[in-house]
């Protein structure tokens, strides 16, 4: 997985947002800011624990943000 993908999951940013690059882009500097690439690796592993059907989802579509958002 990747750092930018766990501060995204990690973030208030929701797939029924529909975010564009630039707010996924934010969402990632602000989540790293405020808790670092452990802390959202933290938020990561505690959601896949308490829900990991929907842990995993997140992470999918978390991703393919990324993957979007950060294509240059």
């Amino acid at each position: 997985m990747s750092t930018r993908a766990d501060a995204l999951f990690a973030s208030r940013l929701q797939a029924s947002q529909r975010p564009a690059d630039i707010e996924v882009r934010a969402a990632v500097v602000d989540m790293l800011g405020r808790l670092g690439a452990r802390g959202c690796a933290g938020e990561v592993a505690g959601e896949f624990g308490d829900h990991p059907e929907a842990a995993a989802h997140r992470m999918t579509w978390a991703l393919d943000m990324i993957n979007r958002s950060y294509r240059d």
